[in-house]
């Protein structure tokens, strides 16, 4: 009999807590994987949940039979891989589906491809949603940050589940984020801060540890003490907890220590970079992240390039230090997230998707992975202000930059002179420093482009686009000029 409520398509981690979550708001599930075990593992779960069992949660190993067991119109949320998989599974479920059947891509998938599916699924009057999750697995088990774009009426519908299912944090940390694939971009964007964020904190961890000498204990305990302040944040908050962490294998150690410095990643930061290219908005604090994360990778080179010379970092038990990075941090994160935000912007006026950035400072504000205290004043910000062009221009953000700001090129300064590298401040610090500079030096760059390509320029005192023959009247030139 067709009653379940709602297909999950991918029981792993992610899936399977999603669906839990589903089943434990009052909605009954159907769960399927393409292998046995992860059924297995959802119907267990399910079965040792005293809130759940019977009609609220089934699991299928056949896909047909996920398919019946669903009401019509028929809801099915996917957590598959990105990519090939979710074509191939997209693939298996269209000649089971109905017109009106609604499709939900749950993964990190890149916007155009969600915009394709999109195309395709409607010449089968099939409606198909690009929805970002998250808040990893404890987020998708007790309330994510959902991030869903498609056909509003087919928001509308599904708002009364993932109104229940996602984060209570002022509302619903779920919202309309607009048509097509505006979903998976908006979702690509927070990891593009998450990415920036991360590199941000690792720097400030590097020159504690490294030039302030802090032990492990003594960074655990200043991070709590920062995350009951304006740092307040998700990974502030896990990153304290990081540093207690006893290493099991090593009695007196502690596990970071034991960690590779190799750090991977998935692509969506990629992605950003490559979209704020795309439309002309620079995102150079979530670039530097992605390139620390591949300069980390590359071990054996790093091993080598110990050769070269440069200063070494030293211990220098400074009060002052720990208040300048908690300054610096917040500063260049603040940074980070006016990138984020004005790439947001710039994507929303060339698609048209009419996105609402206080809404989305709103619904990130609980169970995502950049949860922070200072998402409640963004939000505040653009609601002050729809069409603020950058979160900096903001009053309130600006006093506090003005407030901090010796801080933060005392610690880029102290970075520099010890060999620290902090590439991810040093860009969010560039990028303040750009915006506001009257004058830059591309006036060089333009007639350079002019120069050598005839590419022209334009001037500043009188309108009009102009060439000039730049080269000496004489080609003769000196040996060695």
């Amino acid at each position: 009999m067709s009653e379940q409520d709602v297909g999950m398509l991918g029981l792993g981690v992610m899936g399977r807590n999603l669906a839990l979550n589903l089943a434990d708001k009052g909605f009954s599930v159907s769960g399927y994987d393409a292998w046995p075990d992860p059924v297995d593992a959802f119907v267990a779960a399910a079965a040792n949940d005293a809130g759940l069992g019977g009609r609220s949660a089934k699991g299928w190993k056949a896909l047909p039979e996920l398919v019946a067991s669903l009401r019509r119109p028929r809801r099915i949320i996917m957590l598959v891989k990105a990519g090939e998989v979710v074509d191939k599974t997209i693939a298996s479920l269209v000649p089971l589906l109905e017109p009106g059947d609604l499709l939900i891509d749950g993964g990190n998938e890149f916007f155009l491809n969600t915009e394709r599916r999109a195309r395709e699924l409607a010449a089968h009057e099939l409606r198909f949603f690009g929805m970002g999750v998250s808040g990893g697995e404890e987020g998708a088990r007790h309330g994510p940050s959902l991030m869903p774009g498609g056909d509003r009426a087919g928001y509308d519908e599904l708002a009364p589940m993932l109104t229940k299912i996602a984060a209570q944090a002022d509302g619903p940390c779920v919202t309309y984020v607009g048509p097509g694939g505006s979903g998976h971009y908006v979702k690509m964007v927070h990891n593009g801060i998450e990415y920036g964020d991360m590199q941000l904190i690792a720097e400030a961890y590097d020159i504690l540890k490294h030039v302030g000498g802090l032990s492990n204990a003594e960074l655990a305990d200043t991070f709590d003490e920062w995350n009951r302040g304006e740092l307040q944040s998700y990974l502030i908050e896990i990153t304290a907890d990081i540093f207690r962490k006893a290493d099991p294998e090593q009695a007196g150690a502690a596990l970071l220590d034991q960690v590779s410095d190799a750090a991977s990643m998935k692509g969506t930061g990629k992605w950003a970079v490559q979209q704020a290219a795309e439309v002309g908005a620079p995102v150079p604090t979530i670039a530097s992240a992605v390139d620390a994360r591949v300069l980390s990778s590359q071990r054996e080179l790093r091993t080598r390039m110990q050769l070269l010379p440069g200063p070494k970092p030293t211990t220098r038990r400074d009060p002052q230090l720990v208040g300048d990075v908690r300054a610096a941090l917040y500063t260049a994160k603040t940074s980070a997230y006016a990138q984020g935000m004005a790439l947001l912007r710039a994507a929303s006026d060339a698609n048209d998707w009419q996105l609402n950035l206080s809404e989305l400072a709103r619904i990130w504000t609980g169970g995502c992975i950049i949860r922070a205290q200072f998402l409640g004043r963004i939000k505040q910000a653009f609601i002050r202000e729809p069409a603020l062009p950058n979160l900096l221009l903001d009053e309130s953000f600006q006093r506090e930059l003005a407030e901090r700001q010796a801080s933060f090129r005392r610690v880029l300064a102290l970075g520099t002179e010890l060999g620290i590298p902090l590439p991810a401040h040093a860009s969010a610090l560039a990028y303040y420093d750009t915006l506001r500079r009257p004058r830059l030096p591309q006036n060089l760059t333009q007639a350079q482009r002019d120069y050598f390509g005839a590419h022209t320029y334009e001037r500043l005192d009188r309108s009009g686009t102009f060439h000039s023959e730049w080269a000496p009247k004489s080609s003769a030139r000196p040996p060695g000029s």
